[in-house]
């Protein structure tokens, strides 16, 4: 699926950030290997071993639990949890976070189509900020309006919605999201938009 397959009266796009238009785990695993990187600097356990820990903890546990795996294998202080989590809202990533290929060409489609793209996405918002500041937009991002949900109702309520709809004057039928989540899909169902799942176009 592509740009030209989507009805042409829509004028509006909104993308979740996470998933949606790059892969989450580029920003994580950068955040673990600068996290370990500081463990080997201050406790002298080995950078690569703590990385590797942490992927290896993210993927059958989850990020939530990411700490207390390396915390019960490693025997790492718990005063160091907050610098895990201080990292996670404001690192300096080593690498640019890259778009989807497919997902970098239809924004680049929107824009020249002259149509708007938003991103609307949950999460801590200084976090998300953090990652879009980080993010190769390839000039995208003179274009790119954001909204923080968080700032006012997380999705699947349908405040920020409102929001958007009422700063921009724009009709509900010329919207539609692209999502990766329940929480989005239950979103768009709430707000009575059209959606795809982004697996269409990747």
């Amino acid at each position: 699926m592509n740009y030209n397959d989507i009805d042409s009266k829509k004028k509006v796009f909104l993308f979740e950030l996470d998933d949606v238009l790059y892969p989450s785990k580029d920003y994580l695993y950068q955040v673990y290997y600068l996290f370990a990187n500081l463990l080997e600097y201050t406790e002298h356990i080995d950078a690569a071993q703590t990385t590797n820990l942490l992927i290896d903890a993210y993927l059958k546990n989850g990020k939530e639990n990411v700490f207390d795996c390396l915390k019960d294998t490693l025997n790492v202080g718990e005063k160091y949890r907050k610098n895990l989590n201080s990292l996670m809202l404001e690192a300096k990533l080593p690498l640019k976070l890259l778009l989807y290929k497919n997902m970098l060409k239809l924004l680049q489609d929107i824009v020249v189509d002259r149509k708007i793209p938003f991103i609307v996405t949950n999460g801590n918002p200084a976090q998300q900020l953090n990652k879009i500041k980080q993010t190769e937009w390839h000039g995208l991002e003179n274009y790119l309006k954001v909204y923080f949900a968080d700032e006012i109702i997380p999705k699947p309520e349908p405040d920020v919605i409102n929001l958007l709809i009422n700063d921009h004057g724009i009709q509900r039928r010329d919207i539609v999201l692209i999502e990766n989540s329940e929480t989005d899909r239950l979103f768009a169902e709430v707000c009575g938009l059209d959606y795809f799942n982004v697996q269409e176009f990747l």
